[in-house]
């Protein structure tokens, strides 16, 4: 069942973007400390980490806990490494 709301979720957060939901594998979602975790394929960036993290907690304010992912000008950077477990925080 979680996976299927997930799926649902997920699908609902990449509507209207190129990457598909099939470009990450979700970890796990801690409501009690407002983070999410998740971990991303081959050729998945920084801009869609950061897109997704907005779109699932609710706000762009927000972190990684690991700094992977930091806005500059022109948007959204850093070299994320498929299959590592990110974390995303609301602030």
């Amino acid at each position: 069942m979680l996976k299927i709301l997930f799926t649902l979720l997920a699908s609902v957060a990449s509507a209207g973007s190129a990457a598909s939901h099939e470009n990450y594998t979700q970890v796990g979602i801690t409501p009690l400390n407002n983070c999410i975790q998740f971990s991303v394929s081959s050729g998945t960036g920084c801009a869609w980490m950061c897109n997704y993290c907005a779109n699932q907690l609710g706000t762009f304010n927000y972190y990684f806990t690991d700094g992977v992912c930091t806005y500059q000008t022109g948007g959204c950077v850093g070299n994320p490494i498929a299959g590592k477990t990110y974390t995303c925080c609301a602030a």
